[in-house]
């Protein structure tokens, strides 16, 4: 029987419900026709959002969300975006797919998305190919409540009243394709361009993101901390999280291998290139430790999940792929690491919401379907606002090559905002179940729920069967001598909501 240990008296930290933060970027299906269809379409909606997707994601507890990109973020030019969509510019998207974008979603449209949806707002400037200038009078447009310029138009468009921006990004992947820029260039754009994203609001301050490492690019995290954490005035403003990005790829980028055909082997090599996320953050983070050993920036993961080939048929640069049971096991991976690295990590965005490689919702006309990975973002809101429990499982290595082992577990535990205790586990294996035995210290237990996500490797929903892949109850764990009693599926995401009473 394999021992699950949780003490509850041993608080590591708080996790923020950022942790389980999402991305809509202007590419393929993934805002037009997956998020917005406008107001004039027979699919109903409320200002252009889709009612189908704005109540699942509701319900999902979406806490925050990153626009307009990604690599579009850099060729963004936000005053297309704005005024009566007939006069709105038209571009190609050359990023991504070669479409035309009408710029019909815009800054307010992003506002009202976020205001359906009851979640922060991370936007992401553009230091690639636009101006300080422009960047400073977006901010000013969308935040400033007096008289200026900018305010003025922000009214005339129909919004009287300012917006709340939480989190801003300056620039996006500026070693690549937002620049190419070295990362001691990028570092003093960053000081230079920041220093214009001003806080017309005390009271509900930016908090502003610099440009990270493209995986495992140590270099660049140590180059860019160096230059921005010199001198005092960075504690007043100068950053408060650092980007890292990391996807998972089962093959390499060229052939990345198909989304639903794959054997036990490529399962478990998946898996185990998911493991990378753990090594890097707590890699990049030691080096931020250098300069920052308060932990004042935050690691912002706000780009991750799995990348495949795209599915059969479609455009290629759409990036539009299936969810399995194998994407629903990546999920609960990585939200299990960063709940564990919740005093550094403080925000992560997955890539992307609806119709794009790891996507929660998936849309075809007026057709929807929940993927995997949507129901495993449900089940973890328990975490959202809890307090990280130190907890530990026994593992052993399982797999098909000495080179791609995993553990055949891997767990996070809270105490949730109601109270009660919050176990999410994974079971890796293709085919084999575990018997658990969980020991909370100094606890009475006096109930146990639980939900699970459960199927074979390849399982994925459909628009013909949306339901193969759902949440279920759980109704297998016994208290005995005080002591959590369950035997964990084999492929399979487990919840367990603990009701206990605190002994001296």
């Amino acid at each position: 029987m394999v021992k699950l240990f949780i003490n509850t008296n041993r608080k590591l930290g708080h996790i923020n419900p950022e942790l389980q933060g999402h991305f809509s970027e202007h590419l393929g299906r993934c805002i037009y026709e997956g998020i917005y269809v406008g107001e004039n379409s027979d699919i109903p909606n409320t200002k252009g959002m889709r009612n189908d997707v704005v109540s699942a994601l509701k319900e999902m507890k979406v806490p925050v969300l990153r626009w307009p990109g990604g690599c579009f973020a850099d060729e963004y030019h936000w005053k297309d975006g704005i005024g009566p969509k007939e006069n709105r510019k038209k571009m190609i998207n050359t990023h991504w797919g070669g479409g035309v974008e009408d710029n019909s979603f815009g800054t307010h449209e992003f506002m009202e998305l976020c205001r359906q949806l009851g979640c922060k707002t991370y936007i992401n400037g553009n230091l690639g190919s636009g101006t300080v200038q422009e960047m400073s009078e977006w901010v000013e447009y969308m935040t400033f409540g007096g008289i200026s310029p900018m305010a003025e138009l922000r009214e005339k468009n129909g919004s009287k009243e300012p917006w709340t921006v939480d989190y801003f990004g300056v620039g996006n992947e500026s070693w690549g394709c937002g620049g190419n820029l070295t990362p001691a260039y990028y570092a003093n754009e960053y000081r230079r361009y920041q220093t214009y994203v001003r806080n017309y609001n005390p009271e509900q301050p930016i908090r502003k993101i610099a440009c990270g490492a493209d995986v495992d690019n140590y270099s660049w995290t140590d180059q860019v901390m160096n230059t921005c954490f010199q001198s005092p005035e960075f504690l007043h403003g100068f950053m408060d999280g650092l980007s890292l990005h990391y996807y998972t790829c089962p093959e390499n980028a060229a052939e990345k291998g198909s989304a639903t055909e794959f054997d036990e082997k490529v399962w478990y090599k998946t898996l185990a290139k998911t493991f990378y996320m753990d090594k890097l953050i707590e890699r990049h983070g030691a080096v931020m430790d250098k300069y920052d050993r308060e932990h004042k920036v935050g690691i912002i993961v706000d780009e991750w999940g799995t990348w495949y080939s795209c599915e059969p048929g479609t455009n290629p640069g759409f990036l539009y792929q299936q969810n399995t049971m194998r994407d629903a096991l990546v999920a609960g991976i990585n939200l299990n690491i960063f709940n564990k690295h919740c005093d550094r990590v403080k925000m992560a965005n997955i890539a992307q919401m609806v119709n794009v490689l790891q996507a929660v919702i998936l849309t075809e006309g007026a057709k929807m379907l929940l993927t995997p990975t949507y129901h495993v973002f449900k089940m973890y809101s328990c975490h959202q606002d809890a307090k990280l429990l130190d907890s530990y499982v026994e593992t052993v290595a399982i797999g098909l090559e000495e080179e791609y082992m995993v553990p055949n577990l891997n767990e996070s535990v809270s105490l949730g905002t109601d109270g009660k205790i919050h176990i999410t586990m994974n079971n890796l294996s293709v085919d084999r179940d575990y018997e658990i035995e969980g020991q909370l210290t100094e606890t009475e237990v006096l109930e146990v729920k639980g939900t699970v996500l459960m199927n074979e490797m390849h399982a994925h929903n459909t628009f013909e069967q949306p339901e193969v892949v759902k949440l279920k109850e759980f109704n297998d764990c016994r208290i005995i001598d005080n002591r959590l009693v369950f035997t964990i599926p084999a492929c399979s995401v487990l919840h367990l909501e603990v009701t206990v009473r605190q002994t001296e």
